[in-house]
């Protein structure tokens, strides 16, 4: 299946680039280039695009206000931040406003590629940079919820590597087992710690390792 991609980038140079790496990856397909948050407010919601990389720091609209009133008219569609910033605020503002992921534009090619498919596929792809600045703010914010409940050693396995900024392709990867298996894992993390998302995931769990003192899983085994 061709995952369609919305580009909303100010900067021709930048816009062109991510045009071109999407138009030439075989399976993916750029169907919209916008330059500002008017345009992309304007034109997205005919295109109804599966994913959109949207830059934060646009002049005028910035990408959290676009991404804000982009997601009620286009709930299907997936929205990844393209950003410089590792500003916590910037983090937490993108995805209160609707955005699923949040990547630096320095993000390798492949890399890049591999959020798209992830965060069509219902994944939440975040830099190991970003993960992990998310989990220090909710680890210095307070407790976690009491409902919090305690995870298999695959799944805390499955989290770590999550937290690590893994990709699902990577994580079953390393775990050795096939993606779906990692999917039923990752339904059953949700259904334990009440959580809808990779991030709420990490946070919840990581911050009741630290409130217990729980020694932090090894991700060196192997599961089925």
């Amino acid at each position: 299946m061709t995952i369609s991609v919305s580009i909303v980038e100010d900067d021709s140079e930048v816009r062109g680039s991510l045009a071109r790496l999407i138009g030439s990856s075989p399976g993916y397909r750029c169907v919209s280039e916008h330059a500002s948050g008017e345009s992309a407010l304007q034109e997205i919601p005919r295109i109804k695009p599966n994913v959109i990389l949207m830059d934060i720091n646009l002049d005028g609209i910035n990408g959290v206000e676009c991404a804000r009133r982009l997601k009620p008219m286009l709930p299907a569609t997936q929205i990844i931040m393209l950003t410089v910033y590792q500003n916590t605020e910037h983090i937490f503002n993108a995805l209160a406003a609707g955005a699923t992921g949040y990547m630096l534009k320095q993000t390798k090619p492949d890399d890049l590629l591999n959020a798209v498919r992830d965060v069509h596929e219902g994944g939440s792809p975040m830099s190991s940079h970003i993960a992990r600045k998310i989990v220090q703010s909710f680890q210095q914010k307070g407790k976690p919820d009491d409902d919090t409940q305690s995870l298999s050693p695959r799944e805390a396995q499955v989290i770590e590597l999550l937290a690590k900024g893994y990709l699902y392709k990577e994580v079953a990867d390393t775990m050795g087992v096939s993606y779906a298996t990692i999917h039923t894992h990752i339904r059953h993390i949700y259904e334990k710690l009440q959580v809808r998302s990779r991030t709420e995931a990490v946070v919840k769990h990581l911050s009741q390792m630290r409130r217990s003192s729980a020694p932090v899983p090894k991700t060196n085994a192997v599961c089925t």
